[in-house]
């Protein structure tokens, strides 16, 4: 099974990975501090510590499937970030 911290390394980078896209984006488009921008790392911020409070909870039963679910939860709300992402690129 991963280890948490591997599940919280992937949590931070995912996210911040994202948050950098969308100053790289901002950067790019001389758009610094955009509305949509700063919706989509409000959300980003939102998701890691909701994410992070999931893997601190103690009292659950069946631990591998919990950290999994939180697993899929990451790639669900991260894709839909991206998507967002994108069509303020595009």
């Amino acid at each position: 099974m991963p280890s948490i911290r591997d599940l919280k390394k992937d949590i931070n980078f995912v996210l911040g990975d994202i948050i950098e896209a969308v100053y790289i984006w901002e950067a790019g488009s001389g758009n610094k501090e955009s509305e949509e921008g700063t919706v989509i790392i409000d959300k980003a911020i939102d998701v890691f510590d909701e994410l992070m409070d999931k893997v601190h909870q103690k009292d659950v039963e069946d631990r591998k499937a919990h950290f999994k679910s939180i697993r899929n939860e990451l790639e669900v709300k991260a894709t839909e970030l991206v998507e967002q992402l994108n069509s303020m690129a595009g």
